[in-house]
């Protein structure tokens, strides 16, 4: 970006700082542009919104505040409208759309939104909001949940595998990404589309270096994984636990030369309907960056990382903040 003083090129900048939400400080790493002329710093309004991201997800993950795709994920499991949805829970008539759309919920709405993923305590509260219903809707929802209750919904069993595979809840150390195994395959399977063959070496750095440009540049990981440092780069945690989930990915050894490695066997494409506008830009940066690169050679990349060099002597997790130290993307 070029200052609007000199037109020279500005310097990008991060630095630490604290942001006061709902009366309460919390820190954040700032981005902005530094015009060394002028003196003056300059930020835009995609930056500003990360940063208050950054924020708020501290506020989320403090109170027990579920998150927005969480939110939206509560209301396509019933199959209830936004608007049944905030009738049912007492909000206003655009409460929960506006929730969804990134909101934060106040405390106590955060709570109640997070005790109905419960199917139990959402039963209840339909029951309780009888009278306000059309009674073709009530019985729908009623049967909807009861047949959630007897584990005929595959999202159930999905929750399940996610809690059961992921190593970190969903806070600071998987970069407040929404941990989801569907999402995480798609997301495979489109590095691997883009890339071509790729030795599981490879797609662990690969998925750090789109993990932690997500958090830089949007505030939040695209996968929902933690990371470590390990002799050969950053290292996704449990992550051949969790690449031996997906049917529509398999692995197979193959011998390169005088090293044999895991490479990822893909059985179709990625659904790019997981993904938004700005994930799917991460990704083809990254896939741009690092698809000529050989296993060698990006393990090579990530070991100039700070994120490597600073914790891999005692193979610490890595946290997210050293997304504002990346030096290869």
């Amino acid at each position: 970006m070029n200052s609007p003083f000199t037109g020279k090129e500005m310097r990008l900048v991060y630095d630490k700082r604290t942001w006061t939400f709902r009366g309460e400080k919390f820190g954040y790493i700032h981005s902005s542009w530094y015009c060394a002329d002028s003196g003056e710093y300059f930020t835009s309004d995609d930056m500003d919104d990360v940063g208050f991201l950054q924020v708020t997800n501290q506020y989320r993950v403090k109170y027990g505040i579920p998150f927005s795709d969480e939110i939206a994920a509560i209301r396509s499991l019933y199959g209830v409208s936004a608007a049944r949805m905030s009738l049912i829970m007492g909000f206003g008539a655009n409460q929960w759309r506006n929730y969804e759309s990134g909101e934060v919920p106040s405390v106590s709405n955060g709570r109640m939104i997070k005790s109905i993923m419960n199917p139990e305590v959402f039963l209840d509260m339909v029951h309780s909001s009888k009278h306000i219903l059309e009674q073709k809707d009530y019985d729908k929802l009623i049967k909807r949940i009861n047949s959630i209750l007897e584990c005929n919904d595959s999202r159930v069993f999905e929750q399940y595998e996610t809690n059961r595979l992921f190593m970190c809840e969903r806070g600071a150390d998987n970069g407040f990404g929404e941990r989801s195994l569907q999402k995480l395959k798609n997301i495979l399977l489109y590095i691997i589309g883009q890339c071509g063959e790729l030795f599981c070496t490879k797609m662990n750095k690969m998925l750090f270096y789109a993990d932690f440009l997500a958090y830089r540049d949007m505030g939040m990981s695209l996968t929902g994984l933690s990371y470590r440092a390990l002799n050969y780069g950053p290292v996704p945690e449990r992550w051949d636990r969790i690449y031996s989930q997906f049917d529509e990915v398999r692995l197979e050894p193959k011998v390169n030369g005088d090293k044999e490695g895991m490479i990822f066997i893909p059985e179709g494409d990625a659904d790019l309907s997981f993904f938004s506008a700005e994930e799917l830009k991460i990704l083809d940066l990254v896939c741009g960056r690092f698809s000529e690169c050989s296993a060698a050679e990006i393990s090579k990349i990530s070991h100039e990382e700070p994120a490597w060099i600073e914790c891999s002597s005692k193979h610490s997790r890595i946290p997210y903040e050293y997304a504002f130290r990346l030096k290869a993307i």
